[in-house]
């Protein structure tokens, strides 16, 4: 027989080769995590390369020592599997059983394929969004109730929530919605007088701004930031109310949840939205005018004057009421999914992110049927 001898410490790993072929790896020592922790990579790539040889008998009758952290070391190096010539002592095999037993346990069969998976899980996709959808249309049937009886009873109003939420969704994100809106309006007003200054139509940059500005753009760029902002807030507010049982301790002090909690985030954003859409308009049209005056020589007059001729005030109120429509709608898919919420932080972080993007889609949608239903109104 021909082989070779490695030491590390107090292992000990002898691989012949015999003559009639095949090999045979002697394993002695104390292979215990004391001994394997200095160079657990290297003897797991000298094992692995012995393993990787047809026809290896592994005897393990001279190790001295064997713990779970040797025994792991070697399961890896044979592919997570016991060798078929293996030589061992009747503990060394115990050891080497629990492993195999722990390794299936962790790794569960895969489950066949199914034909028609796919249809399924589309079906199950379509129950979950048509409850989703059923919970969110008696969430607002329920706040309607709420506004029904706010009106009979006047001194049930909320009045301290509504204004704590005024302040926290509207004023707060006043500077934000400037800032933007600002930019926004120099971004198109440059643009725009690259191409109209080729035809000799300068004076119209007014109107494509005007236009675009007041009734599309203002009220969309708006409610975006709001829901970003102030929708994945209100989210993360009842999330951890949900979490940390605060909405049931209200429930069982006979408070009304939806009074207290929803109906004034709603009303407020009701409110709140179409005053920051009128704010963010004026710093857009601001920043257009500024733009037009350094590229085109558009005089602040001449702006201000053509303005009100080139976008009709019916545009305003279009653009007013999707701010109303937006606002209500964000606040209402802010609070269905905060309430949606479980008990985990990963179920907080998934109805937050979800929140936002259903309230981001669905205004983009109500844009698309406003603008459907109103497009005879306020064409100059």
């Amino acid at each position: 027989m021909a082989g070779t001898r490695g030491v590390k410490g107090e292992l000990l790993i002898d691989a012949s080769v015999c003559e009639g072929g095949g090999s045979r790896v002697v394993l002695s020592g104390r292979w215990i995590l004391a001994t394997i922790a200095d160079d657990s990579v290297g003897l797991a790539a000298r094992l692995g390369g012995l393993a990787a040889a047809p026809g290896t008998v592994w005897d393990c009758t001279a190790i001295s020592a064997l713990d779970s952290a040797g025994a792991m070391l070697l399961w890896q190096a044979w592919a997570r599997r016991l060798p078929a010539d293996l030589v061992a002592q009747p503990e060394q095999l115990r050891i080497f059983e629990r492993i195999a037993e722990a390794d299936r346990r962790e790794r569960p069969p895969i489950p066949p394929r199914r034909a028609f998976a796919w249809l399924a899980k589309l079906g199950a996709s379509g129950i979950g969004f048509g409850r989703q959808l059923i919970d969110f249309v008696a969430l607002s049937g329920q706040l309607l109730l709420d506004g029904l009886h706010v009106l009979r009873h006047p001194g049930d109003l909320p009045g301290r929530e509504i204004s704590a939420n005024l302040y926290k969704s509207g004023v707060r994100a006043m500077p934000v919605t400037a800032l933007v809106g600002f930019l926004i309006g120099i971004v198109i007003s440059y643009l725009s007088s690259l191409q109209l200054r080729q035809f000799g139509a300068d004076v119209y940059i007014v109107d494509l701004l005007g236009m675009s500005v007041i009734r599309e753009l203002g009220p969309v760029m708006v409610a975006v930031l709001v829901a970003g902002r102030s929708g994945s807030a209100m989210t993360a507010q009842l999330g951890v109310m949900r979490v940390t049982e605060e909405i049931d301790a209200l429930a069982t002090m006979g408070v009304s949840r939806s009074l207290r909690l929803l109906f004034p985030k709603v009303a407020a954003l009701g409110v709140a939205m179409p005053l920051l859409v009128l704010w963010a308009t004026a710093a857009a049209l601001i920043g257009g005018m500024a733009a037009a005056q350094i590229e085109l020589d558009v005089s602040y007059r001449l702006f201000i004057d053509q303005l009100p001729k080139a976008v009709p005030v019916a545009n305003l109120g279009i653009g007013l009421v999707k701010g109303v429509v937006f606002g209500v709608f964000v606040a209402l898919i802010a609070c269905h999914f905060g309430l949606r919420v479980r008990p985990n932080t990963e179920s907080l972080s998934a109805n937050t992110t979800a929140s936002v993007v259903t309230a981001i889609t669905v205004v983009i949608l109500l844009d698309a049927l406003i603008a459907i239903v109103s497009r005879d109104i306020g064409i100059p």
